[in-house]
């Protein structure tokens, strides 16, 4: 299939999936004319790499545990590659490590958004 197929399949812009081939993830067979030609089994293959951004995961990341990730129907499960499950926490690890620096940046913007309290009134002055 052409990569205006593959993008109606999938629901991804044809410059995305683009850049897909540009990050290895996608492997279009070039024809003579120089058009891409898409297998049926791509478009599977785009819902793997979207449903792994979505879980956050850089594209340099995907590339690597991509060919481990399989859709057993309900979710995405990973199979016997070495070494995959170990990636896959190296990164819950990084992100869990962002999430408490984003936490603390969000406590001191809190501060910084919250208005000092008002002083307290001086004898005889109402309130």
């Amino acid at each position: 299939m052409r990569i205006g197929a593959l993008a109606d399949a999938t629901g991804v812009s044809p410059r995305l999936l683009r850049y897909y081939e540009e990050q290895g993830l996608l492997r279009p067979v070039r024809r003579p004319n120089g058009y891409r030609a898409y297998a049926e089994t791509d478009v599977a293959t785009v819902g793997r790499i979207r449903a792994l951004l979505a879980a956050g995961l850089p594209t340099a990341v995907i590339g690597r545990v991509l060919h481990c990730v399989h859709d057993d129907g309900e979710r995405l499960v990973t199979t016997g590659c070495p070494g995959v499950l170990d990636r896959l926490r190296q990164e819950h690890i990084r992100m869990e490590a962002t999430i408490t620096q984003l936490r603390a940046a969000q406590r001191a913007l809190d501060t910084l958004l919250t208005p000092p309290p008002s002083p307290p009134a001086a004898p005889g002055e109402d309130p």
